[in-house]
């Protein structure tokens, strides 16, 4: 083994270790150490001087001993030295509780008499400061803020040994920002805060506070956006400086008003047609208001005011997007709801209602506006007519006659409803139709007519038509007489009434009937002595005919379909009356009389034949009357030959007449304006040549001469 070192000497620097010097050994390869405290000890292995022991306790006395190693062994353990390990180094708490001051704080030191703290900046710059205290605290003041300081400690023992020591770079914390400028960004609701840089910042917090809520933005630039603030707020912003050391004091509170809220209890109204109102509640921060009214034609137009509410023009049948805005410095209030406005469509214009018949009548107009739907009221009488259709046009039936109504056309949109203001159109209703009560005859072609009046101020016509033609009459009243109505003639009577409405539709019609014309012409011939046939002319109307010859001796009747009749009984030469009744198929009577009638004389008797001398006969017979004058005609073959005795007598000559022939003799009466009677007897005679004397041959039925 090598040989045993001796120790030069013994030191402590370190608190947590022992430096041992000695003289090289020859042959010794390394060196062990060893430190020793009562039962415990340390032991270090080194290969030449120094050598230093480390893991001791601080102020603590060790027994120092060396030994020398080969690859023969150790050597023995050198004499000892004492030795005692310097005082441990404080350890510092260092903070900075201020822009321009830091506090150092330590725990007591064992076997420590007092401190020694020493501060100086980390850039060299400036002047070092040194407390000396036995304190275990104390603040250094009046530093740089933000400014990166070197903190050194250590502590002392009785003897004013200084122990380890312990160095802290420790920062001031930054000074409070300059220059906060906050810059709003209305459209996305944020705010830009600026600041000057401070010494020794690392990162910067701006807090944006309002009441209970708060923002922060951290950011190690001079500025920072705070994003999500509310309309209507009013906020403060403070920066505050951050570093390792801690903070700054916040800066004073800047006010920063945000944008007004978009308005709420937007109403819109029409308080008379044409104006629309558009009110709002005041919102909070809003300087002035703004409100944008656009139509759907793309016209536009605004309002500005410092009051809750706008009056605008508006057009019927449009509809308004319609937005308010609110104003102050930091800008224009976020946009709010749209309202749609639709006013009501336009009152229908060119309005014109045309009667199609008396109660129903057709009311056009021009479209409108706006209006999706129009309606039609009809008010007057005793209810109401309504017709809903989308198209300008409407039919109105079943209206009652003679009614004044109240039409109004309202144009609906399912948007705003009705359009209540459009003004009414008034049309009275035709005249009610009379009804016709009765129907009397006051003359033979007189007719007075009778109806019920329902209307006011209405005249009535009444018209009787038939194939004969049209009758009228007219009246105010409830009565009209209709005059010169042809007879035998079927008339249907109706009646309308008229006004400045128009005219009723015609009342049920009445048939009429009026009596049977008399016969124009009535032919009275005699075709025996006591038959006499009348024959006359048609009767318009008639079906059946009553002929009467009537005299004081008697009458003589006769019913016929026929126009003739063949009256018997008829007694000559007698002065009669003659009437006829057309009676018509329902059974009207028409009674006509005619010129009177005298029946013929009566046909003389006893006619005979006497030879006169030479070639002549005389006509003799027995008159029936005295008065009355005769003619005698004889007819031949030879020849015709008449004779008229003078007034009175009852025989006449004729002269000259050829013998030997057969004549038939005829003795009548004669009257002016009748045509010689043919129905008196006749009597045929032969007139013979020889001698005087006259046969006389008497006519019955046959053609029977007899010689006498």
């Amino acid at each position: 083994a090598p040989d045993v070192p001796v120790i030069d000497q013994a030191y402590s620097k370190l608190s947590n270790s022992i430096t041992v010097e000695w003289r090289a050994v020859p042959g010794a390869t390394n060196y062990m150490l060893t430190a020793q405290d009562g039962d415990s000890f340390v032991e270090t292995i080194v290969k030449n001087s120094p050598g230093t022991v480390t893991g001791l306790k601080a102020a603590t006395l060790y027994r120092i001993t060396i030994r020398s190693i080969n690859s023969g062994g150790k050597s023995q353990p050198s004499p000892f030295r004492k030795v005692k390990t310097v005082l441990a180094a404080p350890i510092l708490s260092i903070h900075s509780p201020s822009c321009d001051s830091i506090a150092v704080s330590w725990k007591a030191v064992h076997m420590a008499a007092g401190f020694s703290v020493s501060l100086m900046r980390s850039d060299g710059l400036g002047r070092m400061l040194k407390e000396n205290t036995t304190n275990t605290s104390l603040i250094f003041t009046n530093l740089d803020p933000g400014t990166l300081y070197t903190i050194k400690a250590y502590a002392w023992n009785a003897n004013g040994m200084p122990g380890d020591d312990f160095t802290y770079n420790q920062r001031t914390s930054p000074d409070a920002p300059v220059d906060v400028k906050v810059a709003f960004n209305s459209g996305a609701l944020r705010a830009v805060v600026s600041w000057m840089p401070t010494e020794g910042a690392l990162t910067y917090s701006v807090t944006v506070s309002r009441g209970l809520l708060k923002l922060r933005c951290n950011t190690s630039s001079a500025s920072c956006v705070v994003p999500s603030l509310q309309c209507g707020s009013e906020y403060y912003v403070s920066v505050t400086a951050y570093n390792d050391a801690g903070s700054s004091k916040p800066t004073d509170a800047v006010s920063l008003k945000t944008i007004p809220c978009a308005p709420i209890n937007i109403s819109i109204e029409e308080d008379e047609p044409g104006h629309l109102l558009v009110s709002w509640s005041s919102v909070s921060f809003g300087h002035y208001y703004v409100v944008f009214v656009k139509s759907d034609d793309g016209l536009e137009v605004h309002c500005n005011t410092s009051y809750t509410q706008c009056h605008f023009q508006s057009d019927c049948g449009f509809t308004y997007f319609i937005s308010v805005f609110a104003y102050n410095k930091a800008g224009q209030s976020p946009l709010g709801d749209i309202f749609n406005y639709t006013t009501a469509p336009c009152c229908p214009s060119d309005f014109r209602a045309v009667f199609v018949s008396s109660d129903t009548v057709r009311v056009t107009w021009a479209a409108v506006r706006g209006a999706d739907l129009y309606e039609t009221r009809a008010a007057g009488g005793s209810a109401a007519v309504l017709c809903k259709d989308t198209a300008a046009a409407c039919t109105l039936s079943a209206l009652q006659c003679n009614t004044r109504y109240s039409i109004t056309v309202y144009s609906v949109s399912e948007a705003r409803g009705s359009n209540t203001s459009c003004a009414p159109q008034y049309v009275a209703t035709a005249p009610c139709s009379p009804e016709i009560k009765n129907i009397s005859k006051d003359g033979l072609s007189v007719i007075s007519v009778l109806w019920q009046s329902n209307n006011e101020e209405a005249t009535y016509v009444v018209t009787a038509r038939g194939e004969a033609g049209l009758w009228h009459c007219t009246s105010t009243g409830n009565s009209c007489t209709l005059m010169d109505l042809p007879c035998g003639s079927a008339f249907s009577v109706s009646a309308v009434a008229r006004s400045p409405a128009g005219q009723s539709l015609p009342s049920y019609g009445v048939p009429l009937e009026t009596a049977p014309c008399c016969p124009n012409d009535l032919i009275l011939t005699q075709v025996t002595q006591s038959v006499t046939n009348i024959s006359w002319s048609v009767g318009l109307g008639a079906q059946i005919y009553v002929t009467t010859l009537e005299s004081p001796t008697g009458q003589a009747k006769c019913h016929t379909l026929q126009n003739y009749c063949l009256l018997g009984c008829i007694t000559c030469g007698t002065n009669y009356t003659v009437s006829l009744r057309a009676i018509s198929e329902r059974g009207l009577t028409s009674s006509c009389t005619y010129e009177g009638y005298s029946s013929s004389a009566c046909c003389p008797s006893g006619v005979k034949l006497y030879r006169l001398s030479n070639s002549g006969i005389r006509v003799f017979w027995r008159a029936s009357d005295e008065t009355i004058n005769y003619n005698a005609d004889l007819r031949g073959s030879k020849g015709n030959f008449s004779c008229t005795p003078s007034s009175g007598l009852s025989h006449c000559d004729i002269t000259e007449i050829p013998c030997g022939d057969v004549y038939t003799v005829v003795v009548a009466p004669v009257t002016d304006k009748r045509p010689k009677l043919t129905f008196c007897p006749k009597k045929i005679y032969s007139v013979t040549c020889s001698g005087s004397s006259v046969g006389m041959v008497i006519y019955r039925g046959k053609s029977n001469a007899k010689h006498v």
